[in-house]
């Protein structure tokens, strides 16, 4: 039986943040994102990451994409890619022995190859990752190789199941084509995917599923559907990709930060209304968020 995401468990699960801690200690989130016409994506999971509590922000990405993201916040960290997918490998190497946790996807160009060298690569080497959007695309086209590398994770040490943020359309495009869908057995669905593959699952709908490896299932209580906008996934991608980088346990992360991202859009939409909010307005109610559940 699935159990509601409430305050009081995310109450619970705030990651401990010591007065005397510096920005090592917070962690360093790696954001793997953006393409030339998509540069707004990796901005949106950029500004969420810091939002977090995260000690350092990276995004790495196509250097066509990087004015949106250098404009827009500039705390974070900006790399490029290298020309082909070997180089970009090597750079990718090199920034994640100071990574804490990987976020990749948002504006991804599924059709680079770059794209793909850089997916398989943190799927079998960053300890924490979280996996959305154009990335979520070329798991599903590429399921033949890895799937399985998804499911290698669960056996290595040090490493966290990675999370999967796919909303309604890319997990159909998850999911087997011999496999029952329907709002009425989604839960179900979700479930049986985060077992067989051994990754947390959250599929995004009007109420949000989370699963864990264990086929532990969670449901969220908020967020309205001034959420239901581009963007708003990216921002929890960001989200998520920050509280790993602090130290959470993967389900942690993905619970603490799909009820987050929800109430931070209820308190957007209170304030200014669920048609006019855009996801750029969500991580600027963190710190209301936050302190309603006991993280401030």
């Amino acid at each position: 039986m699935p159990e509601n995401i409430t305050s009081q468990l995310v109450s619970s699960l705030c990651p401990k943040r010591p007065a005397d801690g510096h920005k090592g200690t917070f962690g360093t989130t790696l954001i793997i994102a953006g393409s030339r016409y998509m540069s707004g994506a990796q901005t949106l999971a950029v500004m969420s990451a810091l939002r977090s509590g995260t000690g350092m922000v990276r995004v790495f990405a196509p250097d066509d994409s990087l004015m949106s993201t250098r404009i827009n916040c500039p705390c974070a960290l900006l790399s490029a890619w290298g020309d082909t997918a070997a180089s970009s490998i090597r750079q990718f190497d090199n920034y994640l022995k100071k990574a804490t946790a990987v976020g990749i996807g948002p504006g991804l160009d599924e059709d680079d190859p770059r794209s793909y060298a850089l997916l398989q690569h943190a799927i079998i080497n960053a300890p924490r990752l979280v996996i959305d959007a154009g990335a979520l695309n070329i798991l599903a086209r590429e399921r033949h190789v890895l799937y399985e590398l998804l499911s290698e994770r669960a056996d290595k040490e040090g490493f966290e199941p990675a999370v999967l943020t796919p909303h309604v359309g890319e997990f159909r495009r998850l999911i087997s084509r011999d496999e029952s869908y329907g709002d009425s057995d989604m839960t179900d669905s979700c479930m049986h995917f985060a077992l067989r593959n051994k990754c947390v699952t959250v599929v995004k709908t009007h109420k949000t599923i989370v699963s864990d490896i264990k086929g532990k299932c969670y449901i969220n209580t908020v967020g309205c559907d001034g959420l239901a906008k581009g963007g708003s996934g990216d921002v929890l991608t960001g989200l998520i990709a920050g509280f790993l980088a602090q130290g959470m346990k993967a389900d942690k992360a993905a619970i603490a930060g799909i009820y987050l991202h929800g109430l931070s859009g209820d308190l957007a939409s209170d304030d200014i209304g669920r048609r006019v909010m855009i996801p750029e307005d969500i991580p600027g109610y963190y710190d209301e968020a936050f302190a309603k559940t006991g993280w401030i």
